[in-house]
Order: structure tokens, then sequence, then C-alpha cells
């Protein structure tokens, strides 16, 4: 059996009795455990973490599935992240790199139990895509989902990977993918300037030629600060500290700091070592100085 991590991300991050159904469908399935959950009401999404083997991480996320389309009406959800389903986006991540193959069956199924049982359609995405247009989430999601609910019976480039070629009527539909980890992560800036932040993030994601594997868009926040909302695909490749000091860098160029960042969920051990070594020259830094790393090790 693999140990599978689940992170799937729901539109809802203001009412608190339905994320805690969608957490309670998650840690009802015997054989899952759930690590975190958290919400964002500006973004008004909220993503929930789990871990579990083949068959009961793919269970809890079918219930989950299942809850969001029997609570959430994308007709009456607005927020400031893009969305196209109730149940956003379904990313199975291997906690061992040679178990993605698990990871893309896993996905596979799944979507095609969703689309079946559920009428949601599918799409398959990053490592489970079945045709090269549907790896990047970005592109299948597009503007959402008013739009995905006009164009997905008459796109080519559009329709589901299962189930049939029309939106739920509430729940819309789906991404279920396999990925490596991914890390969510937020700059907020101290300014009011969402064409700053825009113009920030266009000029630091990859697809309009800034860092490689980074996703980025400007958003406003309900405080009156805008932010940098990003996805750093491969922290391998950019880290959060290269994103901070690219946003620091063209923010000071318009005269506003920085005033906070987060993460959104869990992030990998191995990020934040390699954050280490660069932040303090730690070139020789390794996962075993860390206390609880070690100590875990002695346990299992």
């Amino acid at each position: 059996m693999t140990l599978i991590e689940c992170i799937p991300n729901f539109s809802e991050g203001r009412r608190s009795e339905v994320i805690d159904e969608l957490a309670a469908s998650v840690a009802g399935v015997d054989g899952v455990r759930l690590l975190d959950v958290q919400s964002d009401a500006t973004h008004n999404r909220c993503v929930i973490t789990f871990v579990g083997h083949e068959a009961p991480i793919a269970e809890a996320a079918f219930r989950a599935i299942q809850t969001a389309a029997a609570l959430i009406d994308l007709n009456d959800h607005q927020g400031a992240h893009p969305r196209f389903g109730a149940t956003d986006v379904v990313p199975f991540v291997p906690l061992r790199s040679e178990d993605m193959a698990v990871c893309v069956d896993v996905a596979r199924r799944l979507a095609r139990r969703v689309a079946g049982e559920l009428e949601i359609p599918a799409f398959l995405y990053e490592d489970a895509a079945r045709v090269p247009e549907h790896r990047n989430l970005a592109v299948i999601r597009g503007k959402g989902f008013e739009e995905l609910r006009d164009v997905i019976s008459t796109d080519p480039a559009r329709r589901p990977d299962e189930g049939a070629s029309t939106v739920h009527p509430t729940a819309g539909a789906t991404a279920i993918g396999a990925r490596f980890p991914l890390i969510a992560f937020n700059v907020n800036l101290d300014s009011d300037d969402l064409e700053l932040a825009r113009r920030i993030a266009v000029e630091i994601r990859e697809r309009d030629g800034g860092m490689p594997c980074v996703k980025a868009i400007g958003l406003a926040l309900e405080d009156g600060a805008v932010q940098v909302s990003m996805n750093l695909t491969d922290y391998r490749v950019t880290s959060m500290g290269d994103v901070v000091s690219a946003i620091g860098e063209r923010a000071a160029a318009a005269g506003v700091a920085i005033r906070e960042s987060e993460v959104v969920g869990l992030l990998p051990q191995d990020a934040l070592v390699r954050l280490a070594r660069a932040a303090l020259y730690a070139t020789g830094m390794t996962r075993e100085q860390i206390l609880e790393a070690s100590v875990l090790d002695t346990l299992l």
C-alpha cells in the first residue's frame, strides 16, 4: 500500500458550518487522517489536507466532493479566487516521488466515479492528464464557472476527460490530478494599489516570462490591502525566498513595502530546509539537523 496526501480546494471560505461538514466527511473515513483545514473569506475558499492509503483516500475525497455538491451552489458564490467547481481541484501528492504512478491511477479512478455517480464533469490535470492541453490547471479553469458553462460543449479543448460536456448546474466541474508537492503562498502588500499587485504577478509568473514554476495573480483583500497570490509548483526551482525577494524589489520601486506573507495549507519540510540554507548561508544544513525530524525517525 502507498501513503498519499490529498489537498482538495473547495469554493467555500465563509460558512463555518459548511467547512465543518466538509472536514467531517473526510475524517469519517477509516484509514484517513485529517491533517489541516484552512479557510479564507476573501478568497471564499477552503483547503483540507489529509493522508491515507489508496482506497481510503479515494473514498474520503469522493465523500468530500459529494458533500460540497450538496452544500455549495456556484451560482451564489463570489470570491477573489478563480473557481469553476464547488470542489475546485483535488490533487493527489505522493509522499515518495516513486509513487507518482499510484497517484495517477487514484486520480483517474476518482474522476470516473465522480462523473458517473455525481454527474460532475471531471478534468484530469498535471501528471494525471490524458491530453497535453489539460496539464495546466489554469488552462482548464479558464475564467471560471460562468465561462465554462458556455463553452464546455463547443470548445474541444475545454471538454472534460470524464462525464458529459455540460457543467453540473450548481457544483460546476472539478479538476482531479496528481502532482509534485505544491506550495500555495501569498504575499500581502501594504498598499491598496490593485494594479501594482497585478503587474507584479504578471512580471514574476512563468507564463509571462517570469520565474520558472511560479503561477501568480494579483488580488484585492477585504481590509483594503492587495495580495500577490501564488502557487509554487516546484520549490526546488523557485523558493518562497526567491519570490519574496522578487516581489519586494518591485514593490519597493513603487514605494510600497511587504506587509506580511502566508502559507496556505501545509508545506514540505524540505522546502524549509532549503530556505534556511539560503537565508542563513548554511549550505551544509540537512533535514537530520531538525530536532523533530530526528525524533520522528527514531519512532518510525
